[in-house]
């Protein structure tokens, strides 16, 4: 297979070119990007790309005009050759220096070697108050001392303790209802048969 059919991948980043182009972008200042961001050091100066987010070498550090390196968006080797056209040879100033570079880096890293992770309070879960109707068919179901449940309805409890008794209440009713017409408990007066009216006494 010829090296023209294959896919071509993104090219390592040269540290030093001998391009004259120049992005028309303003020029990216170092102080706006954070300690981690850029390497100021002479022998690795790079930063990285706000643009593809890559590390990319910065050519001409030492002179008057620094520029961001031509570079691709991806891992050189790896991804598909994608030129970085926002990001390549951009101007770059240079407004600190190394010593001060490395003493926000440091700093930088004082501050999260202390931090510790928090720990997350979740809170407990309240249980939902039932709705009106559900209390009610709860009250319905709930026994009684004198009438235990199994967990049936108190109306179909009383029905069937209804229907347990009814032959009996009615043998009571037939009987009461053979008694001799005109008796009475002995030594209690006759009932009145008028109605009375009494009258209150003249003052």
């Amino acid at each position: 297979m010829s090296a023209s059919t294959l896919e071509r991948t993104a090219r390592p980043r040269r540290s030093r070119t001998r391009s004259r182009t120049v992005n028309a972008r303003p020029a990216l200042v170092i102080s706006t990007l954070k300690p981690h961001q850029v390497d100021l050091r002479p022998a690795c100066a790079s930063l990285i790309c706000p643009d593809c987010k890559t590390w990319v070498p910065i050519s001409g550090l030492q002179t008057k005009r620094p520029k961001v390196v031509p570079h691709d968006t991806g891992l050189a080797g790896k991804d598909a050759a994608v030129r970085c056209r926002l990001g390549s040879n951009r101007l770059v100033t240079v407004d600190m220096t190394v010593k001060k570079w490395q003493e926000r880096l440091e700093d930088g890293n004082s501050e999260t070697v202390h931090r510790r992770k928090t720990t997350v309070l979740r809170k407990p879960k309240v249980a939902l108050a039932p709705a009106v109707s559900q209390i009610a068919a709860q009250k319905q179901t709930a026994p009684t001392d004198d009438e235990p449940g199994d967990g049936r309805a108190l109306w179909l409890l009383r029905e069937m303790k209804w229907a347990s008794t009814e032959t009996a209440v009615r043998d009571a009713d037939t009987r009461r209802a053979q008694l001799p017409a005109g008796d009475a408990p002995l030594g209690s007066p006759l009932v009145p048969l008028t109605t009375l009216h009494p009258k209150r006494p003249a003052r």
